[in-house]
């Protein structure tokens, strides 16, 4: 159960701008009324997932994820309600009392949101060695040897960890929070005969935050030149918040400037990050020493669909990481490569040549990745027929992976020149390529059975009763919902007229019955139920399908508009929806009844009770043909 008080998620959910929000995770594009973007959910091309501004609500066409602001953070966190609603307080500058943040708070959330919670701690206390213990300064004559100021410092968090066995461990423990979540997290280590120690000691501290800001994880530097024993960086272990195939060091920071220049710079390690960042380029992120992985692409995808990889000045350095880049081009990203002068890296070739000169650079060496892929094995390969060869099919295994034509026809031109080879050849040997792969595919890889007939497709089944009732009590609640202030006359609204023509309709499909009993509530309490009051109520059932029922897929272009073209929309004919949708409904109920009283007919034996049925049954039928006749359907009588 929240602690939050109500008041606070009230103010929350009234303040938070969906645009705003959904903005922060990805590049949103107008449509009509709607924002449009590929998902962040899942993988697509495509745009399918929108946000109506005018609603508050966001809908994907193709998961079927929806919701508001909040159950947007909720899913693309993976966090809890309270976590989200203090997400988004933090966005709005909405203070929430202090002792909600106490360790009894941690321990009656849920073992996500502690580790979550212990994480932060942790940050604030690396953060307050650094600044305030006298062993800090160790640590801040290290950032300021590599030429950080104290607003990097301060953006990027980082902090210091005490050259003490259990400095972080005792302070924690000390403050109420549970061991076993310093364990999950991997900030303490735990022996078999139970004795405890910090996993950091004597490190520089690099919060790895996720794209909403939370601390997930730390990146830890040591300042002991002598010690061969320990690593010279030392990562958090993965727990339930930490997953480094789902993480970039420095994304929270870069995300706006990702979206605005439309372009994110990928380099190697924290400093490169930090020095750029100082240097005025904001949109750069690391892979912390990881392979590339597609998590992490579609990460960045959600913010611009241009990478540009920064490259150490080494060679065996570039061939080895060639392999992560074929990914981004599998899922349809544009890359460009710059690469350094031998021995320097992004963070001392800024150091080495000052903040425009390094902007310059990125400029001028900037060159598309197939090209400087194809530029580098033919250098490699220049006088050897073999070691060419093997150059062609590595970088035409990389064309391969665009999954672009256009794009690949450039690609194969550009290659065929530097290469000097003929253009088909490069075609014909990505053709194969492709056959083999679809070749593998297949399980047993069995040969293709062109004498064998197609098989006849599935007939499709025909509607039941329920799915035919419940697509027509969805479609009178849909017009409640939408229009119900809309007036139909001088003397009365939609919602009135509905209601009074639906008031000896028995609703039968449970989630319609309860939104019915809610608009009659609140109708006779004086208020109209709209759509968009649904989109925050509490319960989950009610939420989800009102979202389902104001979310339009499709938004007329404003072209028809421009061109004077008129096409109505459903407002313009809504009288005619609205009394379409209650006959249909009282149709479809005098059909199910018909069938019920027949099924009865067929058990009475007694003449008299024969007669009085079938009367019935006549009288039922003859209200059905009527409502036929008003709905234009033909009747047969």
């Amino acid at each position: 159960m929240s602690l939050i008080p109500k008041e606070i998620v009230d103010q929350v959910l009234n303040q938070a701008d969906i645009t705003e929000v959904v903005g922060d995770f990805v590049s949103l594009k107008k449509k009509g009324q709607n924002m449009w973007a590929c998902c962040p959910f899942h993988h697509e091309k495509s745009p399918s997932f929108s946000v109506s501004p005018a609603k508050g609500i966001y809908k994907c066409f193709g998961c079927g994820k929806a919701g508001n602001s909040v159950q947007f953070i909720m899913d693309v966190e993976g966090t809890s309600f309270p976590e989200a609603i203090k997400y988004l307080a933090k966005k709005y500058s909405i203070d929430i009392p202090e002792e909600q943040h106490d360790p009894e708070y941690a321990r009656e959330q849920s073992e996500r949101d502690s580790l979550f919670i212990v994480s932060d701690f942790a940050a604030k206390h690396f953060q307050q060695r650094l600044t305030s213990h006298e062993q800090g300064s160790i640590g801040q004559s290290y950032l300021k040897q590599r030429g950080l100021s104290g607003n990097t410092i301060r953006k990027f968090e980082l902090g210091y960890s005490l050259d003490e066995w259990t400095d972080l461990t005792d302070t924690a423990l000390k403050a109420g929070y549970q061991q076993k979540y310093l364990e999950a997290t991997g900030l303490t280590i735990v022996r078999e005969d139970n004795k405890k120690y910090d996993r950091f000691r004597g490190r520089v501290m690099f919060p790895i935050h996720n794209v909403s800001g939370r601390v997930v994880g730390f990146g830890a530097r040591t300042l002991k030149s002598n010690d061969k024993k320990s690593p010279k960086y030392l990562n958090s272990p993965e727990s339930d918040i930490y997953h480094k195939s789902n993480v970039l060091y420095g994304l929270f920071q870069a995300k706006q400037a990702m979206r605005m220049q439309d372009m994110c710079y990928m380099v190697e390690g924290y400093l490169d990050v930090l020095s750029l960042n100082q240097g005025g380029i904001e949109n750069v992120v690391a892979s912390s020493g990881t392979s590339l992985t597609e998590g992490q692409i579609k990460l960045i995808s959600r913010y611009t669909q241009n990478i540009t990889v920064l490259y150490d000045g080494d060679a065996a350095g570039i061939k080895a990481s060639l392999r992560g880049i074929d990914l981004i081009l599998e899922l349809g990203l544009n890359v460009n490569v710059v690469t350094f002068p031998e021995g320097e890296d992004p963070d001392s070739y800024i150091h080495k040549v000052g903040d425009a000169a390094f902007k310059t650079y990125l400029k001028e060496h900037s060159q598309d990745f197939i090209s400087f892929k194809t530029s580098l094995f033919a250098k490699e390969s220049a006088g050897n027929p073999v070691r060419k060869a093997e150059a062609i099919k590595e970088v035409v295994a990389s064309i391969a992976k665009i999954p672009d034509a256009i794009k690949r026809t450039v690609f194969f031109r550009s290659c065929s020149l530097i290469f000097d080879i003929d253009e088909q050849v490069l075609i014909s040997e990505y053709n194969k390529m492709h056959l083999e792969g679809r070749q593998q595919q297949r399980p047993g890889n069995p040969e293709p059975n062109y004498a064998a007939p197609a098989p006849a497709p599935e007939p499709e089944k025909p509607a039941s009763d329920a799915d035919v009732l419940k697509r027509y009590e969805r479609e009178v609640i849909r017009m409640m919902i939408s229009y119900g202030t809309k007036a139909v006359d001088e003397n009365q609204t939609v919602i009135q007229y509905m209601l009074e023509q639906l008031e000896d309709v028995e609703l039968e499909i449970p989630i319609y019955v309860k939104l019915h009993n809610r608009i009659l509530q609140q109708f006779q309490q004086g208020y109209v139920v709209k759509g968009e009051d649904l989109v925050n109520d509490p319960d989950e059932e009610i939420r989800s399908e009102v979202i389902e029922l104001i979310s339009n897929r499709y938004d007329l272009s404003h072209n028809w508009e421009t061109h004077q073209i008129y096409v109505p929309n459903e407002e313009d004919l809504l009288m005619y929806g609205i009394e379409r949708a209650i006959l249909r409904l009282k149709r479809m109920k005098v059909q199910m009844l018909l069938k019920t009283e027949m099924e009865k007919l067929r058990l009475v034996t007694d003449p008299g009770e024969q007669d009085r049925q079938l009367n019935y049954i006549l009288n039922l039928k003859a209200f059905e043909n009527q409502l036929g006749e008003m709905l234009g359907i033909v009747v047969n009588k």
